[in-house]
């Protein structure tokens, strides 16, 4: 049996992006070789990362999805090469790359549709008891950030959160294995993203550990006067990534792992 999720990610804990796809905001191409992606997860559990997200489906905004065998053909190669030698969790809602990814060694199952995706991936995570996390987002990829409307953004998302937190557990994972993400940018606006870090204490207020992914994110390149931007820069994600720690998150998925892990190491001293 696994510890629960507080021991394995003690705040704060950071969490390295590795893309396999073409196509995502910020890294897409650069991993799209097994080799280079392998290389990239590995130097990123010498920076300090506590775990490592791997995902073969870009979910940025517009995007359309991939097909079952093209996510496999592009994050096992991967997987294999890693051979269990760098914790690992496997960003996807497919039921059969999850069951593939766990197999070879991965220990967290990261959903972006918290479970609404496929039908049989809660199924694979019980049996597997592996980690999971559930991540809110408004609508799907290719029509998420067309206008996104909340009568209050913070409220609304505790309450799907919560809601996923009991099927999953209704599905037989244990409550003590999950983690909750607010899914910023994923049908978001800049003042949506900023008012979920605000009050994230509504977030954590439901008992599990939250995982914010500000990293590079384009509300923050927006926030510094671009409003065309498509991504932010380190320097922004990582004073994101702390203020989200102060106000109680315990994973922050980034791009950077050591601007991070620096910052973050730094800011926990301070608050002790």
């Amino acid at each position: 049996m696994r510890s629960a999720i507080e021991q394995r990610f003690p705040r704060p804990s950071v969490m390295g992006v590795v893309n396999v796809t073409p196509d995502s905001f910020s890294d897409g191409g650069v991993n799209l070789d097994p080799e280079a992606a392998a290389a990239a997860a590995r130097r990123m559990a010498e920076e300090g990362a506590a775990i490592v997200d791997v995902g073969g489906e870009s979910t940025r905004p517009g995007s359309e999805g991939v097909g079952i065998e093209e996510e496999l053909r592009r994050v096992v190669p991967v997987l294999e090469r890693l051979g269990g030698e760098v914790p690992v969790s496997i960003d996807t809602s497919k039921a059969e790359v999850a069951h593939a990814a766990l197999g070879l060694g991965v220990e967290l199952v990261n959903d972006v549709t918290a479970l609404r995706g496929d039908p049989g991936l809660a199924g694979v995570v019980a049996d597997s008891g592996a980690y999971l996390c559930l991540m809110h987002m408004l609508g799907e990829p290719r029509t998420m950030q067309r206008d996104p409307r909340y009568d209050d953004v913070v409220s609304e998302v505790a309450a799907f959160l919560e809601g996923r937190l009991r099927f999953a557990v209704d599905s037989g994972i244990p409550e003590e294995l999950v983690c909750l993400d607010p899914g910023i940018g994923f049908g978001k606006t800049v003042e949506h993203n900023f008012e979920l870090v605000r009050r994230l204490d509504e977030l954590t207020a439901l008992g599990r550990p939250v995982v914010v992914g500000f990293s590079r994110k384009s509300s923050l390149g927006r926030l510094l006067g671009d409003p065309e931007a498509t991504t932010g820069s380190v320097a922004a994600s990582v004073g994101a990534a702390v203020a989200a720690y102060e106000r109680g998150a315990t994973i922050l998925r980034v791009h950077d792992v050591r601007e991070h892990v620096e910052a973050l190491t730094a800011a926990a001293a301070a608050l002790g």
